[in-house]
């Protein structure tokens, strides 16, 4: 890719949040239209878990493939390609006839959404060079996560109560071709110096793990153990079988050797944990706030605005520290605010007071707000540019992954606590062990940050990327710090 002007950069940038922002507004905009869903499709607990998981998890299945085959055969093509199929998914959702039919028209927004965020992250990574700029424009890409956030709720909220819920994916039709008709005229079209060859094995396999896992946990409560067992066993015989196959591979579809930079393992695993963490922390607050405190949709969007702006204001602030001073400290202010919340629910029961339900909302918007910028930067700084699709897919992988491992976990533990009680009355203390769960993601957030963005962690960034680089391109673009 050629040097841009500095304004057509802020351009490109701009028109890849276009793209986060509609795939990151489906995930708030259908969490405040979940009662309403359930409602009209006569959904249990377990049906709504996977018009969430349905999505989340293909996307977290095909990120890498995008990833790579971007880097392969274009990273504009690829974008725009996943624009267009998101776009149409979005339409089939706002005309689904069925829950059923709702999962598989989410699957295909999800096809299109992998197409785009670690695309988008790829052609940010190629565009902007200079690490401090890159942090920068990372920590705008993070503000666009706390937008969506801010404006999802409420957006929703509105639409939900006054149109119905289909309305919610309408939104994303006239963003969507813009979108497209901006990238088709401004954005430059740039590949990897070597074409990685395509893996299907890897593929299928990372398909088999996702899926059967998700499967095992989310039905795990309404299920007897010999129809689970199977695909805990197709689970655990897929991470084995990936762990074996890919090594031997010249172009694997997971580069294992990206595991050897500690700070990009820490950023896996906070981004897995952070992920399950807001996956669990929307899909609680919004069935309390709806189905036990008997809000409206509008409501229960304005309830979520303590959590949403904090995340919108300190994204920004975050990526400018990563940049001034590396990932540590936004890491420890996010794992540590994260824990905090979830200990507040879990211990002291917050959702049933408005001071203590308000102060959770913050404080969680809070660490949310500081974490997404250190885990991108760790996860494409240190990398060479000729593998950043690879890199960033796997950062996203970790983010998409965890959210449905997090609405999966969650959402079983809360539907093993109500059992058949009054669901009202039994919500809360069925709720407390998911609380307790989430606060043990902050926990993960704020000790895999410390032990991962030191000294020797820079070290091992530096080794892996020496290790990586092809003898042709051994430019580097620093380690983030």
């Amino acid at each position: 890719m050629s040097e841009l002007s500095p304004r057509r950069r802020v351009l490109v940038l701009a028109i890849c949040c276009m793209s986060l922002l509609i795939v990151s507004l489906d995930n708030t905009v259908l969490n405040v239209a979940l009662p309403s869903m359930q409602r009209e499709f006569h959904a249990s607990t377990s049906g709504l878990q996977w018009s969430i998981d349905a999505y989340t998890l293909v996307l977290a299945s095909l990120l890498m493939l995008a990833g790579s085959t971007a880097d392969r055969i274009g990273r504009k093509r690829v974008f725009m390609t996943g624009l267009v199929v998101f776009t149409l998914g979005s339409l089939l959702c706002s005309l689904a006839p069925s829950l059923e039919a709702l999962v598989v028209f989410r699957m295909v927004q999800a096809v299109g959404g992998s197409m785009l965020n670690p695309v988008a992250m790829s052609i940010i990574t190629n565009t902007f060079t200079d690490p401090r700029e890159r942090a920068r424009a990372i920590g705008a890409w993070g503000a666009v996560v706390g937008l969506s956030m801010a404006a999802g709720p409420l957006v929703g909220g509105l639409l939900v109560q006054s149109v119905g819920w289909r309305s919610i994916f309408w939104i994303n039709l006239p963003v969507g071709l813009a979108a497209l008709l901006l990238t088709l005229r401004f954005v430059p079209e740039s590949r990897a110096p070597r074409a990685r060859r395509p893996d299907p094995v890897g593929q299928l396999l990372v398909i088999a793990l996702f899926g059967s896992l998700t499967y095992a946990i989310i039905e795990a409560p309404h299920a007897t153990l010999p129809a689970i067992a199977p695909f805990a066993v197709l689970a655990l015989a897929s991470l084995v079988a990936l762990l074996f196959y890919e090594p031997r591979r010249r172009d694997p579809l997971i580069d294992l050797r990206f595991f050897r930079s500690a700070p990009f393992s820490g950023a896996t695993v906070i981004a897995v944990s952070a992920f399950a963490a807001l996956g669990g922390f929307l899909f609680l607050t919004t069935l309390y706030l709806q189905n036990v405190r008997g809000l409206s949709a509008l409501e229960a969007g304005l309830w979520m605005l303590p959590m949403a702006v904090p995340t919108f204001l300190c994204a920004p602030l975050s990526g400018r520290l990563v940049g001034s001073r590396g990932p540590r400290l936004p890491l420890l202010i996010a794992g540590g605010a994260m824990t905090v919340s979830g200990l507040l629910f879990a211990l002291f029961e917050a959702e049933t007071s408005d001071a203590t339900l308000f102060i959770g909302y913050v404080l969680f918007g809070i660490g949310f707000g500081f974490v997404n910028a250190p885990i991108t930067n760790t996860a494409v700084s240190g990398m060479p540019t000729a593998q950043a699709g690879v890199a960033s897919a796997v950062a996203s992988t970790s983010r998409q992954l965890g959210q449905a491992l997090g609405v999966a976990v969650v959402g079983a533990v809360l539907a093993a606590g109500v059992g058949s009680s009054p669901y009202a009355d039994a919500f809360v203390p069925a709720a407390r062990p998911g609380w307790w769960i989430l606060a043990g993601c902050g926990l993960a957030v704020l000790v895999v940050g410390a032990a991962t963005s030191g000294r020797w962690a820079r070290g091992t960034a530096r080794r892996t990327a020496e290790r990586l680089a092809p003898p042709e391109v051994r430019r580097t673009v620093g380690t983030g710090a």
